[in-house]
């Protein structure tokens, strides 16, 4: 009997996938905190990563599709909802911060979330995509659900939007902090908002871990950034092909 004859029959369990997604975060996620002695290294050892680069692994060795491993995982992805409207706790308890700022957050919002489209959009063209591939990648820093819902609408793919956002909160939940020291940006509301409009729900959840108040406004940034891109995208694509 070799491997391949137990694993096989599992594939076709759906709760085994969500049982490994849980169990390779779990690992991820001790590798992340013992690396905390190694303050240079850490960053790159975030858990998203290492689940991410697990779960492929393991995908493409046993050959089994992701649609089977989404349909098993299925649960988890119907908890991004509840878990993004969680978000509103911390943001209530700094709500009056949130009114002193409100101007220059405003302003910060709009330049984020048109950087957030043109330097997807720009990227993709330099490295010589296709239109539909530039499509998938302009939501790229709105949370999964909506950027989803952009490409569909806007003729983008849905599975492609779906990984360059993975990526772009990936990245930005490993470089933020590095960033933030390298341009001496030691403001939790900054440091927050920043990580809200440029990583939205994993820059959030990185946020987290640094402070309530740098949480909170990721938190809010990522949902304003969410319904500004959902306004504008069709605007800027517009622009963009009509130019290009």
């Amino acid at each position: 009997m070799t491997w391949q004859t137990v694993w096989q029959p599992l594939t076709q369990i759906p709760i085994i996938w969500l049982l490994l997604t849980l169990g390779a975060y779990v690992i991820s996620e001790g590798i992340y905190l013992a690396a905390g002695r190694f303050p240079k290294l850490q960053p790159v050892l975030h858990p998203v990563l290492l689940s991410v680069i697990m779960l492929i692994t393991l995908l493409h060795y046993t050959q089994v599709s992701y649609g089977t491993y989404f349909a098993g995982a299925m649960p988890i992805h119907l908890l991004l909802g509840p878990a993004t409207v969680a978000l509103a706790i911390p943001l209530y308890a700094n709500l009056q911060r949130v009114r002193e700022y409100l101007a220059p957050l405003l302003i910060a919002l709009l330049v984020g979330s048109l950087l957030g489209i043109l330097s997807g959009l720009l990227i993709g063209h330099a490295l010589g995509l296709s239109p539909t591939s530039l499509i998938s990648i302009a939501p790229k820093s709105v949370t999964t659900p909506i950027a989803m819902a952009l490409a569909q609408h806007a003729g983008g793919n849905v599975s492609l939007a779906a990984g360059f956002v993975i990526l772009t909160g990936i990245c930005g939940a490993v470089l933020a902090v590095p960033l933030f020291q390298l341009l001496r940006v030691d403001n939790e509301i900054a440091q927050g908002f920043a990580m809200g409009i440029a990583a939205h729900g994993v820059g959030t959840s990185r946020a987290l871990q640094m402070s309530e108040t740098t949480g909170a406004f990721a938190g809010l940034a990522m949902g304003l950034n969410g319904v500004l891109t959902s306004l504008i995208l069709s605007l800027v694509l517009s622009g963009w092909f009509y130019f290009f």
